[in-house]
């Protein structure tokens, strides 16, 4: 086991304090606030200690870098914010989807990702949300594998 170093301890911090699944340059930002000097390469280090310690667990969206949350929570889901791409937590479930499944399979697990705007997004204006010219050319494509998404 690693020492609690100032970093990681600040890192483990700024996980906690932000309630939602967190990219890692979003822990560097939070966490340099208390500890200036802080870089990503540590950043990356703690977490995967961090995980590998049963500390922390990485939240795997389709298509996206891994985020990380605190670990033990009960099972939830997660919504993804289509403007700001910020992930939160939700604290509810459909419940057994093992009639989803074909005839013959069986369930042993599921992930479910909500997708839309979030309050802070949602109550801008609509001009707001349009992205300049140059994010909207340099955005990467999205993975869409097997995953479902529906809108409503």
């Amino acid at each position: 086991m690693e020492r609690n170093t100032r970093q990681r301890i600040a890192i483990r911090n700024v996980i906690a304090q932000a309630e939602r699944p967190l990219l890692p340059q979003e822990v560097l930002s939070a966490a340099q606030q208390a500890v200036p000097g802080l870089g990503i390469t540590t950043v990356y280090r703690n977490l995967k200690a961090l995980v590998d310690e049963g500390e922390l667990q990485a939240v795997n969206l389709p298509g996206e870098n891994p985020r990380f949350e605190l670990a033990g929570h009960e099972h939830h889901h997660h919504f993804q914010c289509r403007h700001c791409e910020r992930v939160f937590d939700v604290h509810a479930c459909p419940g057994d989807m093992s009639g989803l499944a074909p005839q013959g399979f069986t369930v042993e697990n599921h992930d479910l990702t909500l997708y839309g705007r979030c309050k802070d997004c949602a109550a801008l204006a609509p001009r707001a949300l349009k992205r300049p010219a140059t994010t909207q050319q340099h955005a990467k494509p999205k993975a869409h594998g097997h995953t479902h998404r529906h809108r409503s």
